[in-house]
């Protein structure tokens, strides 16, 4: 090989052993010095809490009304002149007030006749009565036949009949002209005044004087699904009265605290429904006849029970769950099984601890495994608490 072709072969192949003689210092270079890390992912912000175990109220909702708890149409029971209203409008009225006074001279003139042909018959008997006593006497002398005694005794029976008929006239002539003074049969307020003094009143009239209705105590009747049915029956026989709490109608304040009287014999078949109905006091007059309300039943109370904010369950598609903050600040899932949400409140069947804290608020930013920073979240725990004080104190 001749020298310029030698010379040609080196400028060829030096470059080629620098390169790689620079190449394996550069990666010696690296593996002793070591190769930089990338910085650690920084934590999430979340508000967390703790699971808290309490007493859970268990209810069934149901929509009702109010009805009063007796209502009675007042009507005049003989036909006379109104001379006189004695109520007020809106008047609280108890059982054996007067409300209404016919005229009764009518009545009174009849009881006087009745008297009367009372005492006329009793003068005619005592008379028959003595010429039985002498009859008799004759006859004992047989001074008188037997048949005249007969006919005398038939007269002394025909005239006691009389006086016991003359009894019933001053019996019924005495009712009659007590009704002429109208009562309330019941005690509870009085409605529009439906017949003004001075007309004609006839115990034939469809309206009455006016309408009482009973508010202390009263009625909610209010429909439930009828897959409630067992549930509700079989708590009704485990103890005492169920409780049923009255709200208005966007169930947010609390008109009053009954309790269950009765569960209808038999199914709505068109809605598919059971009607029940609960007794109230009503004592400040909250619950007023024909009001809407929400009505919910108190089954039973879940004593000891995990809980957790309604908003720390989260669903996925392999069913509900929740972020559990763990010791190194990071986050796992974990499947729950909720069985009761109420009020904001969640109750955990299954899947956490008394000593979890889950995640309240951030759950978007999260995946398994994520490191967090707990914000301080104390007015998510007093929604909580307060909560469950107002469901299970009702």
């Amino acid at each position: 090989m001749s020298d310029m072709a030698r010379r040609g072969l080196w400028l060829i192949v030096l470059p080629v052993l620098a390169v790689i003689g620079g190449g394996g210092w550069y990666y010696w270079r690296q593996e002793a010095v070591g190769t930089p890390q990338r910085p650690p992912a920084p934590s999430v912000p979340v508000k967390a809490t703790m699971v808290q175990r309490q007493d859970m109220p268990m209810y069934l909702d149901g929509i009702g009304t109010v009805t009063a708890f007796n209502n009675v149409t007042v009507k005049v029971r003989v036909d006379g002149h109104l001379d006189k209203v004695s109520f007020v409008e809106g008047q609280d009225v108890t059982e054996g007030d007067v409300l209404a006074q016919i005229d009764p001279r009518q009545f009174q003139a009849q009881l006087a006749q009745a008297q009367a042909a009372k005492a006329r018959n009793e003068a005619l008997l005592a008379n028959a009565r003595l010429d039985l006593q002498r009859s008799s006497t004759l006859a004992a002398r047989e001074y008188a036949s037997k048949q005249t005694v007969d006919t005398q005794r038939a007269l002394v029976m025909q005239l006691e009949a009389a006086v016991q008929g003359d009894q019933a006239m001053i019996d019924n002539a005495t009712v009659q002209l007590g009704y002429t003074t109208v009562v309330s049969p019941i005690s509870g307020r009085t409605g529009i005044r439906l017949v003004d003094r001075g007309n004609i009143v006839r115990a034939t009239d469809a309206n009455g004087l006016v309408i009482i209705t009973q508010i202390q105590p009263i009625s909610v009747v209010f429909a439930l699904p009828q897959d409630a049915l067992g549930e509700v029956v079989r708590e009704m026989s485990q103890g005492g009265p169920l409780k049923v709490l009255a709200y208005n109608r966007d169930g947010t304040t609390r008109l009053g605290e009954g309790v269950l009287m009765l569960v209808d014999n038999q199914v709505e078949a068109a809605t598919g429904t059971i009607r029940l109905k609960a007794k109230f006091d009503n004592a400040d007059n909250a619950l007023w006849p024909g009001q809407f309300v929400n009505a919910r039943l108190l089954l039973r109370v879940r004593r000891e029970v995990l809980t957790v904010p309604a908003q720390v369950v989260q669903r996925g598609p392999n069913g509900p769950f929740a972020y559990v903050v763990k010791s190194d600040q990071s986050v796992e899932q974990r499947a729950v099984k909720v069985g009761y949400t109420r009020d904001g409140v969640s109750l955990i069947e299954d899947g956490l601890t008394a000593d979890d804290q889950v995640v309240l608020d951030g759950q978007y930013k999260l995946r398994a495994g994520t490191r967090v920073q707990v914000a301080p979240n104390r007015s998510s725990q007093r929604t909580a608490d307060s909560a469950s004080r107002a469901g299970a104190a009702p």
